[in-house]
């Protein structure tokens, strides 16, 4: 059996073949093998129910988040629009009204 190459989006390694299609279960994302023109460098940030996020989306907060450095936390249920996605372990640039600037990560936020 032949080792089909990782889905080029979520590198997720569960990949499998339909047709002349690999499909991707985890994101839901279809390509051509023989195809190479898919942007490597696409930034896949997911929410605690794994849909996907873009820029501009609004989340909601699932759990109380403690803020570093202050006493304040942010509220289960805490509306944050206009969010920008970032690299790195706190995958979610936003502002919140009465913190700031802040980054979060995408597995305490879900779609709005």
């Amino acid at each position: 059996m032949s080792e089909l190459s990782p889905c080029p989006l979520c590198k997720s390694v569960y990949t499998y073949a339909m047709d002349d299609q690999l499909v991707c279960p985890e994101c839901g994302h279809e390509w051509n093998p023989q195809e190479n023109d898919v942007n490597d460098d696409a930034l896949v940030v997911k929410d605690c129910n794994g849909n996907v996020l873009k820029d501009g989306d609004s989340v909601v907060t699932i759990k109380n988040l403690p803020v570093k450095g202050s006493s304040q936390t942010i509220k289960a249920g805490t509306k944050v629009r206009n969010i920008r996605l970032a690299s790195g372990d706190h995958n979610i640039d936003c502002r919140i009204d009465g913190f700031g600037a802040m980054a979060l990560k995408s597995e305490f936020v879900k779609k709005a």
